[in-house]
């Protein structure tokens, strides 16, 4: 809701055009156009008025994405928000298979994931980074460990995930350890470089020039 009002503000006190707000906020193009164009059906001017709640601007932006009030199989959205964050393995489809336990007449897969995508990216407020060719490497060790079986013993292991990557085109280097002691981290890092070849061939995806990592460039931590 704060993207939004800064959307609003921009538009009407400042005097932006939708571009300029675009790049100001870090959304499309047409995310603003569409955003305006709810605001001026909705009849909402700048500014708005005094003790507008996030709730009531959302219903009068997104009346049409609403079902009446009071249904009883409208989901508790910032629940399952939570629930999401919380259990990092925890899917929407098994959110919604709790879900349809608990409301046997309640709505489909489909339905429940984009009304609830729709809600997410309603209250996600996303700052777009913009980085120079060969300025940073993003480097960590990533996610759960992976298991593998080792072939000598039979013994199932846990393989641990090192990953490099540049920050102007996602150029990416990946390598599994079997810890992640200091000696793992150092090799891994000149792996890594010794990968890129101390200038990479790395591209952005728009087809910008290519991203730039020099041999004594310092990763970031």
């Amino acid at each position: 809701m704060r993207r939004i009002r800064e959307i609003l503000r921009l538009r009407h006190e400042a005097g932006l055009s939708g571009r300029a707000v675009a790049r100001a906020v870090g959304v499309s193009n047409s995310t603003v156009a569409g955003l305006l164009a709810r605001a001026e059906l909705a009849g909402l001017t700048w500014p708005l008025p005094d003790g507008t709640t996030d709730t009531e601007l959302e219903e009068r932006l997104y009346r049409d994405r609403y079902q009446p009030v009071g249904d009883p199989r409208e989901p508790d959205w910032a629940q399952v928000h939570e629930e999401l964050r919380r259990h990092k393995h925890l899917t929407l489809r098994l959110v919604w298979t709790e879900y349809r336990r608990d409301h046997p007449d309640g709505y489909g897969y489909s339905w429940f994931a984009e009304r609830y995508r729709s809600w997410r990216d309603r209250i996600d407020v996303v700052m777009r980074q913009h980085h120079r060719a060969g300025e940073k490497l993003f480097v960590d060790w990533a996610g759960d460990t992976l298991p593998y079986v080792d072939e000598q013993t039979g013994e199932v292991r846990e393989a641990h995930l090192f990953i490099a990557v540049l920050g102007f085109s996602n150029y990416t280097f990946a390598r599994v350890y079997e810890n992640e002691r200091t000696e793992s981290f150092l090799d891994a890092h000149a792996c890594a470089f010794a990968h890129f070849g101390g200038v990479s061939n790395g591209r952005s995806n728009n087809g910008d020039q290519p991203d730039r990592v020099r041999a004594y460039l310092l990763p970031t931590y």
